[in-house]
């Protein structure tokens, strides 16, 4: 499936919950440092969702005056999605409005960037976003001010995650190098895990278990715990040759993790395989600037995408060439 270009560096990728061939692509201008950000929603054409010979068409977008880091689907509205923006401000924006009715709400207690945001899977009203000033905050719709933030992180908080099964539970990882379990009942961090000695860029849940939980670290190391022994990591799985910037645990096939890398590469492990030669599934190399973006389709399965600063996104299926028209 050819890729498609966009104005601005990637930043992240998300694929529709509730259509096989929709997604969201986040970006930001001069490689997020300074300047603009645009969210994009594309379509996959003709044929099933990364078949070959297939197109991506884009059919909304929606600029911001400052970067967009991350974004994230209404669990329930099929029309809504949010971004994360660097002024510290989250944007909601509703595709059956037009462009210039947008953004529906804005909210903005952040001091610093808001790097990561999740959509609530179990509850599905409310959502989490991670910021640079070291916070996470709990928002819903139809409340103007969060409804908590939650602080114990001594640096950047780089990604959170909803547990998959647990409407109360999440997960978060930050710069100070541990990964944080919350529950939003709770005052404060049910669990303080040291995952790493260097920053954690990326975490997420394995969606077949309520207790395993994957990190990714500038030390080049993917770790997956249990939480309920956390002394030590379950397994190890190196490879990528700098800092893991995004994981996603595959919702159809237990085991599996995508990450992508400032390596340039996007691999595909399963950290369950008995024999560690097979740890590694797949590696696909058609980035030629970090990736950044990384997801699997929750609908489709073995549907992936990638995005990174080279402008481009790619969708395909795990045993096919990314690059193949």
């Amino acid at each position: 499936m050819p890729a498609f270009k966009t104005p601005f560096c990637g930043y992240a990728v998300r694929f529709s919950p509730f259509y096989e061939s929709r997604l969201a692509v986040a970006t930001a201008q001069n490689f997020g440092i300074v300047g603009n950000g645009r969210l994009h929603v594309l379509e996959l054409s003709a044929g099933p969702p990364g078949a070959a010979g297939g197109g991506i068409v884009p059919t909304a977008a929606f600029d911001t005056a400052d970067a967009i880091y991350d974004c994230a689907w209404c669990e329930d509205n099929d029309q809504l999605l949010v971004a994360a923006v660097a002024d510290g401000s989250l944007k909601v924006y509703d595709l059956s409005l037009p462009p210039q009715s947008n953004p529906v709400r804005s909210f903005h207690e952040h001091s610093r960037e808001v790097h990561a945001i999740d959509w609530n899977p179990v509850r599905k009203d409310s959502f989490l976003s991670a910021s640079w000033d070291d916070s996470l905050k709990l928002w819903t719709l139809d409340r103007p001010l969060s409804l908590r933030t939650l602080r114990g992180h001594s640096y950047c908080v780089y990604s959170v995650a909803w547990s998959p099964r647990h409407a109360d539970v999440l997960a978060s990882a930050s710069g100070d190098g541990t990964l944080r379990l919350w529950d939003i009942r709770e005052p404060e961090a049910t669990l303080v895990l040291r995952a790493h000695e260097l920053e954690i860029l990326a975490c997420d849940w394995d969606k077949y278990s309520d207790c395993i939980v994957v990190t990714g670290s500038v030390d080049k190391s993917i770790r997956v715990w249990d939480v309920r022994s956390p002394r030590a990591p379950i397994t190890e799985m190196l490879g990528h040759d700098y800092a893991i910037r995004r994981l996603r645990c595959s919702p159809h096939r237990e085991g599996f993790v995508a990450s992508c890398s400032y390596d340039m590469s996007v691999r595909l492990w399963n950290y369950r395989a008995v024999d560690d030669s097979a740890t590694t599934v797949a590696r696909w190399d058609h980035h030629t600037e970090f990736a950044v973006g990384v997801d699997m389709s929750v609908l489709v399965d073995g549907l992936m995408a990638s995005t990174g600063w080279d402008e481009l996104v790619y969708v395909w299926q795990i045993g096919t060439d990314p690059r193949a028209p």
